[in-house]
Parts: C-alpha cells; structure tokens; sequence
C-alpha cells in the first residue's frame, strides 16, 4: 500500500546533510571489513565461519592477543552499526518523500528490490556473507512501518528484541548443552578450494551451498529490524545533529553502550566459543551504540576537518561502492582465484598479516573514495543505483 502521508512528529525538517552520519557510515564499512578481514584469510574462506574457524580469544603471545582484542573490537559491532545508520538513511528517504507531497513507500521500493538484486549479484560473485539482501528485505517492512503509529513502531521495536534475543539464548544454551565441539577445521577439499580454486569454482560453490551460506540474515531478521527502528527513532530524537540535545543523547549512548557493552562483551568472549552467537548478535549491538556516542563525541571535538575526516566522510557517502569494493579487494588479494596470499602468508596464523590487509584495504578506500568525490557527484554503484532508478 502506498501513502501520502504528513511529516511525522518529532520528524528533522531540515534537508541539509548530517556530517556526523556519513563519518559514522565511513567508519562503519571500515570496521565491518575488521571482521571480514579475518574470513578472507581463514581455512575455507566463508564456509570456514560455518566450521568455527575465526576462533575465540587467545593471549598465548604478543600476536595472538593482538588479533584477539583486534576481533572482539570489530566482531558484529560495526555491522550493527551499519545497521542502525541504515535504518537513519531510510528515514531520512522518508522525510524527503513526505516534505516533497510523495508517495510512501512509492518509489522506495524500486530501490529496495534494487538493493536486493544488488546483493544477489555480490553474494554470488563476490562474498558469501553479502549483507544487503538482508537489508533490503528489513527494509521493505521497515518502510511500511513508517506510516505507522510511533506507538505502533515502539512496539515492534522491542518485541522484535525481545524475539531476538530469546532465540539467540535458545540456540546459546543448545550449544552449550551439546558434545564439544570439533576441532573448528574444514575438509580439506574446501580448504584447497579457497586457497587454490578459480572463480568459477567459488562461485559454483557458493551457488551449491547458497541455503547454509545464507542462514545470517534469516537467523538475525530480527536484529536487523529492531536496530533499523532504533535507528529511525535515534535520528527522529536528533542524534546525529550538532546542537547541544543532540551531544547529550550522544553522551548517554556513550556511557550506557560502553560501560555495559565493554564488560558484557569480554566477559561473552571469554565464555568459549559456544557463546560465540550472544557475543556477535546479542551483546555486540549495544557496543555498537557506544561506538556511535564515541565517534560522535570525538568529531565534536575536531575544529577544523582533517585528511582522515575527509576520507572517513568520502568512504561514508560511497558506502555501498565501499562496501563492494573491500569485499572484492580481499578477494583478489587472499583467495587462489587470486594472488592467493592467505595461504602463502599463514593465513589467521598469522595475525599480523590479516590486521596489515585490513589497513591497507582500508587506506585504498580512504584515498580512492576522496580522489573519486572530487570528479564526481556520487560513488559509481551509487550512481549505477540512480541511473537505474530513474528508468524504473
């Protein structure tokens, strides 16, 4: 059903952009690929997160507990990040919608299919843990869910939390209760694929194995809707803004996100690997909330923009090139459909190798992402998306 609708209480009026976000976005795709990083470069690549080959935490040496911290800052929690900035853009799209007399979800789902076919498109050639299928799928309802009541929204929110989080205890208390678990290693066929295979064959394993690689976003659909409205209703309270209420908001998203998520986290790390799904999609949620009140805090306090705010805006308003593009730079760079450099290097043996990918991933996006805005007006996935849309 499409609606015509007046702006929302408690709505941002104002059209101008929100620096803070596309920082948060920027920083958000860097630190997605923290955890992405550490897939590329395991035994078996992407089947090998199904065989509990990222590890838990581990201080055996100075490069063991480096990777460690390194994953437990990283893992789930710029994804729910990224998350909840989504949810942002989409109320963003729609308060434009409304202020310009458009219908909703109108043409909102042209982009959202869009997205989809995009992710399709990525999952099959590039990652198998592509997130924007999912992200499109949540969308879709959370669009609905904006013509709603903010009561309406309020309770779905939290009963989409409380549905989460139970399932998450459920499957957190079969783990525990089962046989222990194996030694975390993958066939050797797997392993050779990854590390020796084409692209053709991955994609036809990916293809053959699309049910299991696909589970994520199913098993956290509720996830992904409760921080796509925590998102809406964060920018409709101001958050991102640059007023002193909105770096209150943010000082209490510090505090509370930090001061629970930090603790509850490493305490969740520490419990074993069979605590592994309350860590990245129960207690890593709540960090990401006090990673956005940090950031926000931290560029509250830059005078004047330098080189790395400029790249982290320019990577934030190019996400979804961002996004691709770091996914297909690892690629290239760890799989035998590549260089192969993860099995020659040591793979997640060797932390510091997969920490020097991260950063020399992430400083390729920071300065291709600036040199590209200079030319252009939009990402080139962004502007593939636009041309598309507009022939929709």
């Amino acid at each position: 059903m499409t609606e015509t609708l007046r702006p929302p209480a408690g709505a941002a009026p104002s059209t101008r952009r929100l620096a803070l976000l596309d920082v948060l976005r920027g920083v958000a795709i860097l630190g997605t690929l923290m955890t992405n990083v550490w897939v590329f470069t395991g035994p078996g690549g992407e089947w090998g997160v199904l065989q509990g080959t990222l590890g838990g935490a581990e201080f055996g040496s100075v490069a063991e507990a480096a990777g460690s911290v390194f994953r437990l800052l990283a893992d789930g929690k710029f994804l729910s990040m990224l998350t909840i900035l989504f949810g942002a853009g989409l109320a963003i799209q729609y308060g434009s919608a409304v202020r310009r007399g458009q219908p909703w979800p109108g043409r909102y789902r042209w982009r959202a299919l869009f997205l989809f076919a995009e992710g399709t498109v990525h999952f099959v050639l590039v990652f198998a843990w592509d997130v924007l299928m999912g992200y499109a799928v949540t969308a879709l309802l959370v669009a609905w869910l904006l013509t709603r009541s903010e009561r309406a929204r309020r309770r779905v929110m939290w009963w989409a939390a409380g549905v989460h989080l139970t399932l998450m205890g459920l499957l957190t208390a079969a783990l525990a209760a089962g046989p222990p678990a194996g030694d975390g290693g993958v066939s050797p066929e797997v392993a050779d694929l990854y590390a020796h295979g084409g692209w053709a064959d991955l994609i036809a394993f990916r293809l053959q194995n699309a049910v299991a690689l696909r589970l994520e976003p199913v098993l956290t659909f509720f996830l992904l809707l409760f921080l796509f409205l925590l998102g809406v209703r964060l920018f409709r309270a101001g958050a991102f803004g640059t007023d002193g209420a909105a770096r209150a908001i943010r000082a209490r998203m510090l505090r509370w996100g930090l001061g629970l998520g930090v603790p509850l986290n490493v305490v969740v790390a520490l419990a074993g690997p069979d605590f592994f799904l309350l860590g990245r999609y129960g207690a890593a949620p709540l960090m990401a909330v006090g990673y956005i009140g940090l950031i926000g805090a931290a560029v509250d306090r830059v005078r004047r923009p330098g080189l790395l705010t400029h790249g982290l805006t320019s990577v934030g308003r190019m996400a979804l090139t961002g996004y691709v593009l770091q996914n297909l730079i690892c690629v290239t760079v760890a799989y035998g459909a590549g260089l192969g450099l993860a099995a020659r290097l040591g793979g997640t043996e060797n932390p510091w190798w997969v920490m020097g990918l991260w950063a020399g991933v992430s400083a390729v996006l920071l300065v291709f992402s600036t040199l590209w805005l200079r030319r252009f007006p939009a990402g080139p996935l962004e502007s593939v998306q636009k041309w598309a849309l507009r022939r929709a």
